[in-house]
């Protein structure tokens, strides 16, 4: 046992508890209260107690431990604990607010709203457990094993899974409801994107230049960025240039045009989204302090 669990650190055990806090908030306090259904495992639980008054954090357990049983060696052994820590998290996530339950939000007359804000509770708390490298077991470890045994592809499991739990649903759910639910899972979706990639997002820059070198050095000296220089060719004038490319963070972009116009004016220069950036100048050690070359 205590082999299982070494290597485990206490950080992303918190976030992982603060991931399903948001989570299961959400799940009661805008999907349930409000009749919408979900993606995945979760909206299994949401459906099955809208049929039998099967309470989530019971159903939630009862379904995923046998699915632990089957896809254990699935897992590296840390995402296995992380993963466990969170499935039965999540369950006591539920259960603390099951039993008490904020005072009921008054939202049924705006379900536009609240399929926003079920989206985004769920969509942060989720992405939260991800981040930690965590999942909350259910429709992950499913995907994982069509993956293995039948060769289809993880996204594409999951998205086929949530439709058919979504349509499913219709049992109980009017057509409206269930469109609403769409949109809760859409902005789901997009809140998990934004927090596991959106807090490394960058921005990367082409310069073209006649004057690469003295931007280069600009760029040095006014924003601590370094940037590569690579050599191209002009498909008109056939004439080699020299072209910059730099990773900057989101709120440089700004003085980066700035520095441009002042230098060469007639630059032309592209800028791209990047997703995920690390190393010298994005990179920090445990003091936030940003990591440098040893050498």
């Amino acid at each position: 046992m205590a082999r299982l669990f070494q290597g485990v650190k206490l950080r992303p055990i918190i976030i992982i508890f603060i991931g399903t806090t948001i989570f299961g908030f959400g799940i009661i306090h805008f999907n349930l209260q409000n009749g919408l259904a979900h993606g995945g495992f979760t909206g299994i639980t949401l459906l099955l107690y809208y049929l039998f008054k099967i309470e989530p954090s019971l159903s939630n357990l009862l379904l995923n431990i046998p699915l632990f049983l089957i896809g254990y060696k699935l897992f590296g052994r840390l995402m296995l604990v992380y993963s466990l820590i969170g499935t039965l998290s999540l369950s006591i996530s539920l259960r603390i607010f099951e039993l008490y339950p904020v005072t009921q939000l008054p939202l049924q007359d705006d379900m536009i709203l609240v399929s926003i804000f079920a989206g985004v509770f769920v969509g942060t708390g989720l992405g939260m457990i991800f981040r930690a490298g965590g999942t909350t077991g259910g429709v992950d470890i499913l995907a994982r094993l069509a993956n293995k045994y039948f060769g289809m592809s993880i996204g594409k499991f999951m998205l086929c899974f949530d439709a058919v739990v979504i349509i499913i649903s219709l049992i109980h759910l009017s057509l409206l409801h269930a469109m609403y639910t769409l949109v809760a899972v859409f902005v789901a979706s997009r809140v998990i994107d934004f927090i596991i990639e959106g807090a490394s997002a960058a921005k990367s820059a082409m310069i073209i230049s006649s004057k690469a070198d003295e931007l280069s050095q600009v760029i040095i000296e006014r924003m601590s960025r370094g940037s590569t220089v690579l050599t191209g060719k002009g498909s008109f004038t056939a004439d080699e240039r020299q072209i910059l490319y730099c990773v900057i963070h989101r709120n440089e972009l700004v003085q980066l045009k700035n520095l441009i116009d002042d230098v060469d004016p007639y630059a032309f220069f592209s800028v791209n989204d990047v997703k995920e950036v690390s190393g010298e100048g994005f990179t920090f050690d445990n003091q936030r302090r940003p990591l440098k070359p040893t050498s």
